[in-house]
């Protein structure tokens, strides 16, 4: 590629998934800014069923695609008329325990790929370079950074943002020494996740769950299961998730009848576990994934080098926020580098970075954990009551959804003009 005039900042981004794809939309706007995108597949993809984008990831994205409402639609994404969570097992199996509703503002919900999909549209094909594998990362004695790619290229830039997910290249180059301790670990539950028709999804579970669009979570002894309507109202997003005492080695188990059935023996009383099963097996080779998390962070920054998304924060997913905090780390880095005028300013915009961003996204990792053991009806001061269980639901969420996105970003110009 054309060497860069002195007066351009050429920005490369490791990892073509959602993050990595979300950052290029918001830092390509700025004239002054040179986009390259790498994904290490052969193809840009995302591996799972649906994504929610709760009240806060849809504020955060308007600032980065203000005809979001459009945009959603295009990819197809459901509005939540509701997000209800009920006993799903135990003596009071059946009640509702907390009802959000629309008019407090919530969630849509949508495929994973078609998000994607949607976000690349909206880019220049010639910044998206799939089938290109990191394989080192050097700084240069010019203060730029080389990327070495497994096909043998290297490219040159003045900042390298890593979007590599949650067992990421680049975090390893930010961390340094500290990588091993700081590395991901099991979070102790695991995860299965499958799309099925709207219609059979209604014939298995009741007619009485989807008379509106609404996302149901069900708390259980040892479990969790959820389901929610996406793709315009075509497709059943179901998901299973329980305790996991000893995670695999490879992070995956095959899912059978007698394994889900002895997962949810204690649920058979209640009003959903057999229709979320017979419709979690309705694929072919269903797996159940692993939940892993970054416990701690010491930093997401290191001179021309941060990392974003699961590749700064991965998170475990009980309070859906996983998305919305990749789509603020992108909100905040395309202010700050909309201010970036030579690549000296570049580490201390990483640098203003990492001091809002990570705090924030600590909090939600550790809420996150622990709002685990509540789902699995294991915090041991609610158990399966559903007063207890209210009360810990009211006050959970508010932290997250109540971000303010213009006092956010004015936090991070401050932290960036203020860096010593």
């Amino acid at each position: 590629m054309a060497n860069k005039p002195p007066d351009r900042i050429r920005v490369g981004i490791v990892g073509g998934g959602l993050a990595g794809a979300t950052l290029a939309n918001a830092l390509i706007v700025h004239s002054h800014l040179d986009i390259e995108l790498f994904e290490a597949s052969h193809e840009f993809s995302e591996r799972g069923a649906a994504v929610g984008l709760s009240v806060n990831a849809q504020n955060a994205l308007r600032q980065i695609i203000p005809s979001i409402r459009e945009f959603l639609a295009k990819a197809g994404a459901v509005d939540m008329n509701s997000t209800r969570t009920a006993l799903g097992s135990g003596p009071a199996a059946g009640t509702i325990i907390y009802d959000i509703a629309a008019s407090s503002g919530l969630g849509v919900v949508l495929h994973r790929a078609s998000l994607l999909r949607e976000l690349l549209h909206l880019l220049p094909k010639e910044i998206l370079h799939a089938n290109k594998k990191l394989k080192s990362i050097n700084p240069n004695r010019d203060g730029r950074v080389e990327l070495g790619f497994e096909d043998g290229t290297i490219e040159c830039f003045d900042a390298v943002i890593g979007a590599d997910g949650i067992f990421s290249i680049v975090r390893h180059h930010v961390l340094q020494d500290a990588a091993e301790e700081c590395a991901p670990s099991p979070a102790g539950y695991w995860d299965s996740r499958n799309l099925v028709p709207f219609e059979k999804a209604k014939k298995v579970l009741g007619e009485k769950y989807f008379e509106t669009d609404r996302q149901w979570s069900w708390v259980g002894d040892g479990a969790f299961l959820l389901h929610n309507v996406l793709e315009n109202g075509a497709m059943v997003q179901v998901i299973i998730s329980a305790i996991e005492p000893e995670p695999p080695k490879d992070r995956k188990r095959p899912l059978t009848k007698e394994f889900l059935d002895q997962t949810l023996d204690r649920w058979f009383d209640g009003p959903i576990a057999k229709g979320m099963i017979e419709l979690m097996l309705d694929q072919d080779n269903p797996q159940g994934y692993s939940q892993w998390e970054h416990r701690s962070t010491k930093t997401y920054a290191n001179g021309y080098v941060c990392v974003v998304g699961d590749a700064a924060h991965a998170t475990t997913p009980w309070q859906g926020a996983g998305a919305g905090l990749a789509i603020e780390d992108a909100m905040v880095l395309g202010t700050l580098f909309s201010k970036v005028t030579s690549s000296r300013d570049v580490p201390a915009a990483f640098k203003a970075y990492d001091e809002i961003r990570r705090p924030r996204c600590q909090r939600v990792i550790d809420s996150s954990r622990e709002m685990a053991g509540v789902y699995c009806g294991r915090n041991p001061g609610a158990g399966l009551d559903p007063d207890k269980l209210r009360e810990i639901f009211a006050s959970r969420y508010s932290f997250i959804l109540g971000l303010d996105m213009e006092a956010h970003k004015a936090e991070a110009m401050h932290a960036f003009v203020n860096s010593g």
